[in-house]
């Protein structure tokens, strides 16, 4: 049996998902549950999130990278043999990171160019196509995950593609602005299309005895990250593109026809509206942990210290409302 792989996702940059994957990474194992957290996204960002720089260029020497995503693909790439061993970098007792890498953006070619070879039965196409999936799936099986949660770059590209076919769930991040309601448009077809196009190729696998994902891409819900209010940018700015987010996401993630008498804050589409803590942002950053972990000797002092624990309590009802959407158990 597999373990559920979440996937956060927008084709629209900036909407705070690599944030979120880390903070949702640190709650779920902090509520109990064994987590991998996998840097999909050739900018690596979640990655130096976790990681100080002497660790990064300690895993990423010259050359090869076999700690990373990227060394994990190698053999394929090269077509020298199948995925190599996945290595997971311990961040606590129960989160462990598979690690993101710059280089993995040269894979993109390859699996744009396998991805027509599934519907021949070519099975090297299908060893290039999963190998997302059985790499973070294997790093899970090292670390006795109950979850995994990819983080994944903005775009519609081959490695985004081959990333969500291994996802059963993605959490979509949105903004409130026009060009995160765009993305929206551009996500729910995209969506659609790789579910269908892999359930096509899932019934020409050549080889009965490789395991690959179902490919299941279910909507969970999106998260709206309210952005602090600038004297320059009145409410009325988001407010009016927030109110067009469920109608939005119902006509083409869904394909359902909008509700007028759905608002953001009936939708049960939306899983959370989170405030973006742009005070603690930095604090987080240089303490490297989580915001809702800061200290007084980290510097969250005053009102800081009632928004550290707010941030908590927000950041555990988004990680327990997607576990419940997902039909993940043990959180405590």
């Amino acid at each position: 049996m597999s373990i559920p792989v979440i996937a956060f996702f927008n084709n629209k940059g900036g909407v705070g998902k690599t944030t979120m994957v880390y903070h949702l990474a640190w709650m779920f194992s902090d509520r109990g549950l064994r987590v991998i957290a996998a840097d999909l996204d050739p900018q690596s960002n979640l990655t130096a999130a976790f990681l100080d720089e002497d660790r990064l260029e300690e895993v990423m020497p010259g050359d090869g990278h076999p700690l990373t995503i990227f060394g994990a693909v190698q053999p394929l790439k090269r077509g020298t043999g199948d995925i190599a061993d996945s290595h997971v970098e311990i961040i606590s007792d129960r989160l462990g990171l598979v690690l993101g890498d710059m280089a993995l953006s040269t894979f993109e070619d390859q699996l744009s160019e396998v991805w027509p070879k599934c519907m021949d039965r070519d099975e090297r196409a299908f060893r290039v196509t999963s190998a997302f999936w059985r790499i973070i799936q294997q790093a899970g099986e090292k670390h006795g995950a109950d979850v995994i949660l990819i983080d994944l770059g903005p775009n519609l590209g081959a490695i985004n593609r081959a990333a969500l076919i291994a996802s059963d769930f993605v959490v979509i991040p949105l903004g409130p602005d026009l060009f995160s309601l765009q993305g929206l448009r551009n996500l729910g077809p995209a969506l659609r299309r790789w579910r269908e196009e892999w359930t096509e190729r899932l019934s020409k696998n050549p080889d009965p005895d490789l395991r690959l994902p179902l490919g299941r891409i279910h909507p969970l819900g999106y998260v709206v990250l309210r952005h602090s209010i600038r004297l320059d940018r009145p409410v009325k700015a988001f407010d009016r593109w927030i109110a067009r987010i469920p109608s939005t996401y119902a006509e083409s993630v869904l394909e359902e026809p909008s509700d007028p008498a759905v608002s953001i804050d009936n939708d049960p589409n939306c899983i959370a509206k989170l405030k973006d803590y742009r005070s603690l942002m930095p604090l987080a950053q240089e303490a490297r942990k989580p915001m809702f972990f800061l200290k007084p000797a980290d510097g969250a002092l005053g009102a800081h210290t009632y928004a550290v624990t707010e941030a908590y309590r927000n950041f555990e009802f988004v990680a327990r409302k997607i576990a419940k959407e997902a039909g993940i158990e043990g959180l405590k």
